[in-house]
């Protein structure tokens, strides 16, 4: 079976495709200065983009593993998330806490999705 990668640099791939499944690396906001909310509407946006050019789509999501800084942002990224989600099928999802690789990062999302 034939692993596709997309987007690849030295350190890892944006989008890597095997067996019709579609795996993400971690999407975060590009400006940092954003609230939870913002940040949280701008990584959805970025996944939705990577699926597209993936041929894929977030009616296929699989599962989405969430990670945040503080958990006390947990209801605001929800109720970002679950207007995004309403309409659409539901994956299975986990949100840990998580300390991220700089200090404004406030949510990370990393995404498996079927082709």
């Amino acid at each position: 079976m034939s692993i596709e990668r997309i987007g690849s640099t030295e350190r890892m791939s944006k989008i890597v495709k095997h067996n019709n499944t579609i795996y993400l690396c971690g999407q975060t906001a590009c400006d940092e200065a954003w609230d939870i909310a913002e940040q949280t509407q701008r990584c959805l946006q970025k996944v939705e983009d990577l699926l597209s050019e993936a041929g894929s789509s977030a009616d296929k999501l699989l599962s989405v593993t969430i990670f945040i800084r503080d958990m006390k942002d947990f209801a605001a990224m929800n109720a970002v998330w679950d207007a995004w989600i309403a309409n659409k099928p539901k994956p299975a999802r986990a949100c840990v806490e998580a300390h991220m690789a700089r200090p404004n990062i406030l949510v990370e999302l990393c995404v498996t999705a079927a082709q």
